[in-house]
Parts: C-alpha cells; sequence; structure tokens
C-alpha cells in the first residue's frame, strides 16, 4: 500500500460520518415547531441515523424515520379537520381513531421502520418510563400521545400506559442507547408558563385536571434529557398552549421552531465536530 493511500484513508477516517441522533419533545399542538426545525436541517443536509420521540415528537420522528418530509407532515397537518379534532379533546377520549389515522401514514411495526426509533411512554401503575422500540407503530404513538385527562390509557404488554412527557420529556438519552454519538433535543415546553404567572381560573383548573390525573410528573422528566443531549433547541412557545390548533398558530410556532434551529446551527455543527473528534480516538 502506498503513502498516498495511506494518506487518504486517515483522512477519510477523521471524516467518517458521525451518528447523529434525534430527540423530539412533547407539546400537543406545539409539535409545529418540531417540523419548522425540520426544515431547517433538511436546508443544512443533516440526516439523522437514530430517532426518538414524546407525545406528538414520537409522532413526528415516526413519520420522519419512514421518510416522510417536513413538507410532507405538513400536508398532512392542514389536511386535519381542526374542528373535528378539538371535539376529540373531550375528558377520557379513546385512542383507537386516531391510531386508525396514524396507520394511515405508519402502518407495521416499529421493528420494520428503516433507521432506529423509540417512543416514550408512562406506566400508568408504577409512574415509570417505558421506551417502545418494538410492537405496532401506530399504537406505540397513541400509547406515547395518550395524555390524561383528554384521553384514556393505551393497553400495551399488559401495562396501561400514559404520555411520556410525565416520565421522560425529551428522551436523548434513550436516542443515546439507540447507538447516537451526537444528539440534538428540542424541548418545546422550555418557556412554558411559571404558576405565578397564571391567573387564578387557570391555576384552579390545573389543580381539578391534577386531581384526576393518573399519573404524576417525575422530577428528572426534563433534566435527563437535557443532561443526554448535545445541544437543546429551546424554541419560544410561551404564548401558545398544546391545544391551539387555528391555522394562525400553528403557522406561526412553525416558523419559531424554524428560527431556532437555523440560530443554533453554529452550536449543533461544533457538537457534531466534537464527536467526529472524540470518535477519532477511539
Amino acid at each position: 500500500m502506498g503513502f498516498l493511500t495511506k494518506f487518504k484513508e486517515l483522512f477519510s477516517r477523521g471524516k467518517r460520518p458521525v451518528a447523529l441522533g434525534l430527540a423530539l419533545g412533547s407539546g400537543g399542538a406545539k409539535g409545529m415547531a418540531h417540523l419548522g426545525a425540520l426544515k431547517a436541517f433538511a436546508e443544512e443536509g443533516l440526516t439523522f441515523s437514530a430517532v426518538t420521540g414524546t407525545s406528538i415528537g414520537s409522532i413526528v420522528g415516526a413519520l420522519l424515520v419512514k421518510g416522510y418530509s417536513w413538507a410532507d407532515m405538513t400536508g398532512i397537518v392542514e389536511g386535519i379537520n381542526r374542528k373535528e379534532f378539538s371535539k376529540s379533546l373531550r375528558p377520557f377520549a379513546d385512542m383507537s381513531p386516531i391510531e386508525e389515522f396514524l396507520e394511515t401514514y405508519l402502518e407495521g411495526d416499529i421493528a420494520s421502520l428503516p433507521l432506529p426509533f423509540a417512543a416514550c411512554a408512562t406506566d400508568g401503575a408504577t409512574n415509570e418510563c417505558v421506551v417502545l422500540r418494538e410492537g405496532k407503530t401506530a399504537r406505540a404513538l397513541t400509547a406515547s400521545a395518550a395524555i390524561p385527562p383528554f384521553f384514556r390509557g393505551v393497553e400495551i404488554g399488559g401495562k396501561k400506559l400514559y404520555d411520556g412527557a410525565f416520565s421522560n420529556a425529551v428522551p436523548a438519552d434513550v436516542c443515546r442507547e439507540l447507538g447516537a454519538q451526537a444528539v440534538i433535543g428540542i424541548d418545546l415546553s422550555a418557556y412554558a408558563k411559571a404558576e405565578e404567572d397564571k391567573g387564578r381560573m387557570e391555576r384552579l383548573l390545573g389543580t381539578a385536571i391534577g386531581a384526576i390525573t393518573p399519573v404524576r410528573t417525575l422530577p428528572d422528566a426534563k433534566t435527563r434529557g437535557y443532561a443526554a443531549a448535545d445541544v437543546m433547541l429551546r424554541p419560544n412557545l410561551y404564548d401558545f398552549k398544546a391545544t391551539d390548533v387555528s391555522r394562525a398558530a400553528t403557522d406561526a410556532m412553525f416558523e419559531i421552531g424554524y428560527r431556532e434551529a437555523k440560530e443554533r446551527m453554529p452550536e449543533i455543527h461544533a457538537a457534531i465536530a466534537a464527536a467526529r473528534r472524540r470518535k477519532g480516538k477511539v
């Protein structure tokens, strides 16, 4: 083997692709910010080797792994009858209609997806995080997104599962377990309204909902994701609710997610470069 060939091998070894992971957080309709971020990633030529998600993040993540683009997903959202969807937000509704809807785009099992993927849910009996890496994709997503009191728990493997936001809101740690060497997380609730900023009726409603919710938020539900992510995007969605499904709101949230990803792109590239250097030392 000649010197030039050896030199090329050494050079290419240092440039080997980094396994980039994406952890998409919970947030209901705020998930439109995820789509905005995906647009920014596509413009930058970023691709992912592993994807994890919680609640709406799991749905967006599964669609991404399946091969849908941000534009495809925007088209799916635009095709949803917003009035009919709003009617489904009633106490302890069945998730079956949503599962059927998701199957239109995500038929089959998680194991058949082209890339490693996991959705996070919360065990109604133990309040622990349940990582769903196998079984019917659409059913796993409904379990991950079954937020009480709007929806009933979803039965999987003898367990009644609820929204993963209560136990792992931005599952960057799970993304690392899937083999990601650098992880980008997106926290849709980074600018949530503080309790003291809420009005009296809003606080009373929150207390009432908490009293009938079968699961509780764990102390590390969000911090574990921050600890595992190389870069955590934090779109400022303070003015929006998880139930804001109007066209004006979804368009605005999409743009906020896009701008946040674009502005943080230098940090993302720096994290990828650092992961490449670590990989080169192994």
